[in-house]
């Protein structure tokens, strides 16, 4: 029997009771109300209502249905297999004409060195090669871009250059002679004409920036004491005004505690007159060796008659103090006469590049 058939029972039984007793004899005190069946009715009514009401519905007999899955896709297109590449990625390519900032790149002339107006200065940039073509004697270097600084069209490649070998890169430039800061930008060419440069690709040029300044620059002078001549040796100037013949000229860099022979342009080899030493404040100063002297003379190039005249003798020039450019006058232990001249001087490295010349005996 169901719940909800039950109090229907209950009310019928009920309902056949009260209507029984109604036919019922009984000794019921006289002046007592008669029950009402409808009254009766809605009393059960109510009671039944108000226990539906606090009655919980059923629980369903029946299982719930279980809610289908979620059909499978039925699209037969494969997944992606990688496949692993069978040969290793190759390296980039070198081409052919390439080169690469050297160490250091800017031997001499650094950026933003300062320069007198006009005046001449050597630069000396240093290159690798890179690439996979040899640079023959054919390669040049000019001005790409900015400033000529006096330079010529083409200045050709001082030797051969193999792939993996490194060349100076020398020229003579002039400072403007107006004050401001200067960039003149350079790249190689190879035998074609063809440009190019350092970098990626070869596409960057190299550079030299210098400073003109508006002032003369204050120049710290050698301190030359006079020396007796070497006895037998003579310093005549040339009698017909004529210099004589060059018996040593070149480039040469020194660092701390080289030294220097002028009458060879050799380093460290015995017989030197010059050499490159840190004083008592740790400042780099070039100093006569043995019986050599020598004395500051300028940014002018000077003479043979000049330098003889000059008193040549033992002295000591703080690198920091000299300019690019400057000319040195200088008589070695041999008694020759020369000059040198500051290309370049690096304080942080410690690094001079000098240029010199030495006469033979007129």
């Amino acid at each position: 029997m169901s719940r909800t058939s039950f109090p229907f029972l209950c009310l019928a039984m009920l309902l056949l009771l009260l209507a029984g007793a109604c036919n019922m004899p009984g000794s019921e005190p006289e002046g007592s109300p008669t029950p009402d069946v409808t009254q009766a009715y809605q009393t059960v009514q109510a009671r039944l209502t108000e226990a539906a009401t606090l009655t919980p519905p059923p629980s369903p007999t029946t299982k719930p249905t279980d809610t289908p899955a979620a059909a499978t896709p039925t699209n037969t297109a494969q997944a992606a297999t990688f496949v692993a590449p069978t040969t290793a990625p190759t390296s980039a390519v070198r081409l052919c004409d390439q080169a690469d900032a050297g160490v250091p790149i800017d031997v001499t002339i650094p950026d933003n060195t300062q320069l007198a107006p006009n005046q001449t200065f050597t630069k000396v940039w240093r290159l690798h090669n890179s690439g996979s073509c040899t640079w023959t004697k054919n390669y040049s270097f000019a001005v790409f871009s900015g400033e000529a600084l006096g330079s010529s069209a083409n200045v050709p490649l001082p030797k051969q250059v193999e792939p993996g070998q490194s060349v100076d890169l020398t020229v003579d430039l002039v400072a403007p002679g107006s004050a401001g800061t200067y960039q003149s930008n350079w790249k190689l060419k190879n035998e074609a004409g063809t440009w190019f440069g350092i970098g990626p690709g070869g596409g960057s040029p190299f550079w030299v920036i210098i400073v003109v300044s508006s002032g003369a620059i204050t120049v710290t002078p050698a301190t030359a004491t006079p020396v007796t001549p070497v006895p037998g040796t003579a310093y005549p100037p040339p009698s017909d005004g004529n210099e004589p013949l060059v018996l040593v000229s070149g480039n040469n860099i020194m660092v701390t505690n080289d030294r220097l022979n002028l009458d060879n342009n050799q380093l460290n080899s015995g017989g030197e007159d010059v050499g490159l030493e840190p004083n008592a404040q740790a400042r780099l100063q070039l100093k006569t060796l043995g019986n050599a002297g020598m004395t500051g003379f300028g940014t002018a190039k000077p003479s043979y008659a000049q330098c003889l005249a000059t008193g040549l003798g033992a002295a000591a020039v703080t690198m920091r103090n000299i300019p690019q450019g400057f000319y040195i006058c200088y008589r070695t232990d041999q008694g020759l006469i020369g000059w040198l001249r500051v290309a370049g001087y690096n304080d942080t490295s410690g690094t001079l590049n000098l240029q010199i010349n030495t006469w033979a005996q007129p």
